[in-house]
């Protein structure tokens, strides 16, 4: 009887082996065009429905490019400065504890000079509460550095508080409001948090991200509109109706929930490969490209990546600039000494890029799963996956 048993678990092992296989998509771009280079595994492992260059799929932090779009975008309107204190748009005094007479500014916190930090997992703000209260923690600042534009220290809740400005100009949701400034005049089929933008086929073919140990970990739809897009109320109730514009912009996640497929992201890195042209203005293209900060003496910081350790090295305004080639820089994870621009992205086991070479006009759009959190790294600070996918996308 041992043999049947055992040959009986090897079947039904077989699958869970299977579960391990990633989802793989790259898209390549240049100021024009748009190419699908790259797609394998599945979107969904029950179905067997297999990924494609428009599945989309929760793309992690390169949301915060796409957030940071839809303030220059207001920038441009004359509803916003970069430079004004936060406070008038928000309605109350946003402060750090330990400097309360240094303003922050938008500038600070779209290139994480605000000195915020997300003490643990706080910038994930449920239903019912307030952006105002999750900030009056400590925890969620850094006694030791005021907001100042030479300390950086990567984190996501200075995007939910970008999103709560958006949100008081417009007296939009955060979701709506980027849908009519971003995403629909970009003719992208995008959203956040799979609030407004959309359409009914982007549910059906959205991307479940799987961990390593091939658990769901995100969005698994079967194909509907999730019953609640946000982190629900303590009570475990969602009634978004009863939501004030302004009080709460981490709900629909601008630090990392845009889901957006590479087809439509890559049209994104080909209008930042443009020049902004038709989308931004020149100067907020400048402001936005520009490294608002710097790594040298004296310009450290802390990133969610531990001690920087190479990963960043320059900083624009919701734009991560890579291959500096400075003395300790490990960011490039392409190998080949270019600058580029865009943005990375990290979470559920996904890895994901956008990044454009500003001279030649060339990108790469791209994502891949199911890796461990310690993913290991390659010659840079990026995972060796990162580096793999750049790498074959470039053939």
């Amino acid at each position: 009887m041992r043999l049947p048993i055992l040959l009986a678990c090897l079947i039904l092992a077989a699958p869970l082996q299977a579960q391990v296989v990633p989802a793989t998509v790259a898209v390549t771009f240049d100021r024009q065009t748009v190419h699908p280079v790259l797609a394998e595994g599945l979107a969904d492992r029950v179905t067997g429905r297999a990924v494609t260059a428009d599945s989309p799929v929760r793309i992690a932090s390169i949301s915060k490019l796409v957030t940071t779009l839809g303030v220059l975008r207001l920038v441009d309107q004359g509803k916003l400065s970069l430079d004004r204190d936060v406070s008038d748009y928000l309605g109350w005094q946003l402060r750090n504890p330990s400097f309360p007479d240094q303003k922050i500014t938008l500038r600070l916190l779209l290139s994480h000079q605000s000195s915020l930090r997300d003490g643990g997992e706080r910038y994930i703000i449920p239903l019912g509460v307030t952006l105002q209260e999750r900030l009056a923690e400590q925890a969620m600042w850094d006694a030791g550095h005021g907001p100042q534009a030479g300390w950086f220290a990567y984190s996501n809740i200075n995007f939910p508080v970008a999103a709560s400005v958006i949100e008081r100009v417009t007296g939009k949701r955060f979701d709506v409001a980027m849908s009519r400034l971003v995403l629909k005049p970009l003719q992208l089929d995008a959203c956040f948090n799979w609030g407004a933008g959309c359409s009914a086929g982007a549910f059906r073919r959205a991307t479940i991200l799987y961990r390593a140990s091939g658990e769901v970990a995100r969005d698994d739809l079967k194909g509907q509109p999730p019953l609640c897009p946000v982190v629900p109320a303590q009570d475990g109730s969602c009634d978004l109706s009863r939501y004030q514009p302004g009080q709460n912009g981490a709900l629909f996640g601008p630090q990392g929930g845009l889901r957006i497929s590479m087809t439509d992201l890559a049209k994104i890195g080909r209008m930042l490969a443009r020049g902004g042209k038709g989308f931004l203005s020149a100067r907020s293209y400048r402001e936005m490209t520009h490294a608002q900060w710097l790594a040298g003496p004296g310009k450290g910081g802390v990133s969610e990546y531990g001690e920087n350790n190479g990963f960043f090295c320059a900083y624009g305004l919701g734009l991560h600039r890579i291959g500096s080639a400075a003395p300790g820089c490990k960011d490039d994870p392409f190998g080949d000494g270019t600058a580029r621009m865009g943005h990375s992205g990290e979470a559920y086991g996904l890895r994901s890029g956008l990044w454009f070479d500003p001279k030649s006009g060339r990108g790469v759009a791209f994502f891949t799963s199911a890796l461990a959190d310690d993913a290991p790294k390659g010659r840079s600070a990026f995972t060796a996956a990162e580096e793999a996918v750049v790498e074959r996308a470039g053939r």
